[in-house]
């Protein structure tokens, strides 16, 4: 397999990309690990490279829903840009792998020197804001078959895998319903030949029939990022 690098810092002039890439530490992220809490200061920002995150929100006595995932093609750490010290949402490692990793500093001072990674950037947030706004409308007016199929296909393009770890019970929180609805929407899926699951690790076997599984959102999301991006 061809080795993953970040979308974000592809697309920047070859020169600006070549500065860029020489302040990066890259990094392996452990899964699980926690890389952004609401109120905690920003101190780095990260471009996935083999990793995959997830994005959720969560408030003082009501359980986390995950509201977006971030892999080799975004980053973590966006609000730095706008000036914003903290996120403001919690991020943590749902696939473990590769980063590059940047202080806010140094990504504070590129920005201001680096018209390429700031329109680059400035793309991104574009994306993320109708990504966000998607993920709103999705979570209120679909049913849980529709999102289940839609958060594997999501987890597939950044896992670059057909398969990858993950347990039921992680899904249900991460989308906000209970397990007995998971392991029926995953059964379902499983009966119709589109994934194989088992142990905690699925298995996509059927590509084109779990995009015509997932509600429309998926689909209206890759057009958003490819229009921009």
């Amino acid at each position: 397999m061809a080795a993953i690098t970040n979308h974000l810092i592809d697309i920047i002039p070859r020169t600006e990309r070549t500065r860029l890439l020489g302040l990066c530490e890259p990094v392996e992220l452990n899964l699980s690990q926690v890389l952004s809490d609401s109120a905690a200061t920003t101190r780095h920002v990260y471009f996935p490279t083999g990793c995959f995150l997830s994005i959720f929100t969560s408030f003082e006595n009501s359980p986390v829903l995950e509201i977006g995932m971030v892999g080799s093609e975004g980053m973590l750490g966006t609000q730095v840009a706008l000036g914003v010290p903290q996120s403001g949402l919690h991020a943590r490692v749902q696939g473990k792998g590769s980063a590059w990793r940047l202080t806010t500093t140094q990504f504070k001072e590129e920005l201001g020197r680096d018209r390429g990674l700031r329109r680059s950037l400035n793309r991104y947030l574009q994306v993320t804001m109708l990504q966000l706004t998607s993920a709103a409308r999705c979570i209120r007016f679909h049913d849980i078959d529709h999102r289940f199929a839609r958060w594997l296909l999501m987890t597939q393009d950044r896992a670059h895998s057909n398969t990858f770890d993950v347990t039921q019970e992680s899904i249900a929180l991460m989308l906000g319903v209970r397990r007995v609805s998971i392991t029926q929407a995953a059964t379902g899926l499983q009966r119709r030949g589109i994934i194989a699951y088992a142990r905690g690790e699925v298995t996509v076997l059927d590509r084109n029939a779990l995009e015509g599984a997932a509600c429309s959102c998926y689909a209206a999301d890759r057009r958003c990022y490819s229009r921009y991006l």
